[in-house]
């Protein structure tokens, strides 16, 4: 029996609130006192962790979907890459008011001292081509290509976390765990495992 329509909406609804919801928190914090000594810093390593956050949600929808077959996860693709990219802005804009405080002469030095922020402004220029590119008329527009240039987001997920890496590198156990999850999904991606996902869920369908 095919899903009524409302559902779909109210599944979109919902992620969107659970995607602005971290926002409202973390920003409640900060005006109430409550974000620690330093809240700009706390709210540019609190958003910077909310984009990977979003970009390994992002990721696990196309295995979700061979392996559940269920239409809501092809629904939100397109909602959870903006997002993504939302909070890959926030983070730079964090960092631009609270770290430099808006003085732009100090990024040069800034660079050379923390090779970290070039690798995460890379990830951000390929969150921005793949946002950019996320409506149909790109689609139509570069055909084939399309598949092509998202495929770019294996690579932006790499550099984040790399730059990750860069910023926590007295605390691995956290990177390792993000990494992890990283490489599990880029291994449901390879063909043959990929091809397993619809059989596996043939025979969860039977075990039920």
């Amino acid at each position: 029996m095919p899903m009524p329509a409302y559902v779909f909406t109210l599944w979109r609804v919902g992620v969107f609130i659970a995607a602005l919801l971290p926002l409202i928190w973390w920003g409640w914090q900060v005006a109430n006192n409550m974000a620690g000594p330093e809240p700009g810093r706390y709210l540019l390593l609190n958003i910077g962790l909310g984009a990977l956050w979003l970009l390994l949600f992002s990721l696990s929808l196309t295995p979700l979907t061979k392996l559940t077959r269920w239409k809501g996860c092809n629904l939100i693709r397109r909602q959870l890459g903006l997002w993504t990219l939302a909070y890959a802005v926030l983070h730079l804009t964090c960092y631009v008011l609270f770290i430099l405080g808006l003085d732009w002469a100090r990024l040069g030095s800034e660079i050379i001292n923390r090779p970290y922020i070039i690798v995460g402004m890379l990830a951000l220029l390929g969150l921005t081509a793949l946002g950019a590119t996320s409506n149909h008329w790109a689609m139509r527009k570069l055909g084939k290509r399309w598949k092509t240039l998202h495929k770019a987001s294996y690579l932006i997920l790499a550099l984040v976390l790399l730059h990750f890496l860069w910023v926590v590198r007295a605390d691995m156990q956290e990177w390792f765990i993000y990494a992890l999850i990283g490489a599990l999904l880029m291994c449901l991606r390879i063909p043959p495992i990929s091809r397993t996902l619809p059989k596996l869920r043939q025979r969860l369908k039977q075990s039920a």
